[in-house]
């Protein structure tokens, strides 16, 4: 079984134990580091041996929001492959669509009950991000599947 590391950053306590809470039920291997702020996230990804399988990120964060983090990654030499979601509360087409254009790889916004937060999850770990190419019609994950 593979075991997959997600990097989830939010500067909301309660959404970061919602989303613990998530990952604990889901039945394959997850190793779940959580950031309280872009930065935190940023350290941890340019400090090895910390690679995710994929990042979750909120947008709305107190100093370096969800935008700086998702440029200063594409802008790095060495990690601006590393697969990117954004996890935010808006589904504003203008803000989905900046994150597209800031080289997101997939946008979802934060389900509210608990077994869409797993199906989110499990959809994203299920992407074979290696082999994905990000396009408008799919940037928008569904987890109705």
């Amino acid at each position: 079984m593979t075991d997959y590391t997600i990097f989830y950053t939010d500067d909301d306590e309660d959404d970061i134990t919602i989303f613990t809470d998530a990952v604990d039920s889901i039945s394959q291997n997850i190793i779940l580091q959580t950031y309280s702020e872009g930065q935190k996230l940023l350290n941890a990804i340019f400090n090895p041996p910390s690679t995710p399988y994929v990042v979750f990120l909120d947008l709305n964060m107190p100093g370096k929001n969800g935008f700086d983090v998702l440029e200063e990654l594409r802008n790095s030499d060495y990690k601006k492959d590393i697969p990117v979601v954004i996890y935010s509360t808006s589904s504003e087409p203008g803000i989905i669509e900046k994150c597209r254009t800031l080289g997101a790889n997939g946008f979802i916004t934060k389900p509210v009950l608990m077994s869409d937060i797993i199906k989110s999850i499990e959809h994203a770990i299920q992407i074979d991000w290696g082999k994905f190419i990000t396009t408008k019609s799919n940037f928008v994950l569904n987890t109705n599947i």
